[in-house]
């Protein structure tokens, strides 16, 4: 194995165990149900959809409350129609994620905003623990923060691909998700991987 794989595989740890664990917050198949009045089109994907869309974006902001948010109203805005319906049906599946990534991505962007403002107060309260346990607890605050934000600058396809990989799709899964050949995947994921390590080593001035 080649330093150059190896950097690719340690980029993939790194989204898979510093930001928030998505096993932890996902829904369950059983949890995402719905209302029975969709069509039998939509109530397949979203059945087979809509706990991996969670998953991926509760990994991204790391809320749970918001990835349901953001994955519902991306679904609605499939259920209801426009140009997407417009699309083959093969396609529904990718506009479905790309609507959810950049949806999340947004997200992430106003919360980085909004965590500056409560960085000072968090840590504050943090002092209040024992010496150690406080600074564990910080250190991974501000891990997981620095993936996040070099996730925020990433393209949007190359956010989602590394985010569903870390979640353990398989590389067909992938290619649904992306609407691309499953043949291409193993090419997209070590450039995405690689362009993840860039960006973290430009923002931060440390390797991963």
């Amino acid at each position: 194995m080649g330093p150059r794989h190896s950097c690719h595989k340690k980029a993939m740890e790194i989204v898979l165990k510093v930001v928030q664990p998505a096993k932890e917050l996902a829904l369950s198949p059983a949890e995402a149900e719905t209302d029975g009045r969709a069509p039998a089109w939509f109530d397949a994907l979203f059945r087979e959809h809509y706990p991996r869309v969670v998953a991926m974006l509760a990994r991204l902001t790391g809320d749970r409350g918001q990835a349901e948010e953001i994955a519902s109203d991306a679904f609605c805005k499939l259920s209801k129609g426009g140009a997407c319906l417009s699309l083959p049906s093969e396609r529904h599946t990718p506009w479905l994620y790309r609507v959810a990534t950049n949806a999340g991505l947004d997200a992430l962007r106003r919360n980085a905003r909004r965590r500056q403002h409560e960085q000072a107060a968090h840590v504050e309260s943090l002092r209040s623990a024992t010496a150690a346990c406080a600074l564990e607890r910080i250190l991974s605050e501000e891990r997981r923060a620095r993936v996040q934000a070099v996730l925020a600058e990433m393209k949007p396809r190359d956010a989602q691909l590394l985010l569903l990989r870390a979640d353990g799709l398989a590389y067909r899964e992938l290619a649904e998700s992306l609407g691309v050949q499953a043949s291409s995947i193993g090419t997209l994921l070590a450039r995405a991987e690689a362009e993840f390590e860039r960006k973290f080593r430009a923002r931060h001035g440390e390797g991963i």
